[in-house]
């Protein structure tokens, strides 16, 4: 787990990135985007697979994969109900019901390909690593299905952060996760503790 000043600083990278995803999203769609500044825990994979899927029966996903500095696979999720509005989002809502369905995969898939390319390019620069981000894949099914489809044997710890997705029409609930195993956290951590101590650093120089 992380202590207050290692959360505290990793908060606010997200809250960076969110920032950054909400600007792209609103020059995408002519619309202002408000992404919340995201709600941060950390859980063990069954335990996020119960809390988003508390209200949801079926998501919608787009995973990436992360490999390099640390390895996580992050992934956007948002309930299966709404996805239908996020695509009227991007392509505006003059479209047949037939035509927006028929587009709904690629929709998605810019979405949070935009979303998880801001976090983890931010991450990225704070932290100062380097990374292979793999294409992004788009699923649908259960909670439980998509955060223990790939590794069900694992229940390790993973960082679940509660974003809300709002457009002037529309208020969209969505989450960000990402899923790491014990020795990624650590590499994690190690990388946010380095970042603490540039700053600090930086700050003793300059007075």
């Amino acid at each position: 787990m992380l202590n207050p000043l290692q959360q505290d600083t990793l908060t606010e990278f997200f809250n960076i990135a969110m920032g950054r995803a909400a600007a792209t999203l609103s020059r995408m769609v002519s619309e202002e985007v408000s992404l919340s500044v995201p709600q941060m825990r950390f859980v063990r994979r069954s335990e996020a697979a119960d809390l988003i899927g508390a209200t949801e029966d079926r998501v919608c996903s787009v995973m990436q994969t992360l490999r390099g500095h640390f390895a996580a696979d992050a992934m956007l999720i948002f309930p299966e109900t709404r996805s239908l509005e996020i695509v009227r989002v991007m392509i505006g809502d003059t479209l047949p019901l037939e035509d927006i369905t028929e587009m709904e995969q690629e929709a998605m898939t810019e979405v949070g390909n935009i979303i998880l390319n801001a976090c983890i390019g931010t991450l990225s620069n704070l932290l100062d690593g380097d990374f292979t981000i793999g294409l992004p894949s788009f699923r649908v099914g259960s909670c439980s299905e998509i955060l223990n489809g790939f590794r069900p044997a694992l229940d390790e710890l993973v960082l679940l952060l509660h974003i809300n997705f709002s457009v002037e029409r529309y208020a969209i609930q969505g989450y960000v996760v990402f899923l790491q195993d014990v020795a990624a956290f650590s590499s994690f951590v190690e990388s946010i503790d380095r970042f603490l101590e540039r700053a600090m650093n930086g700050a003793g120089a300059g007075m």
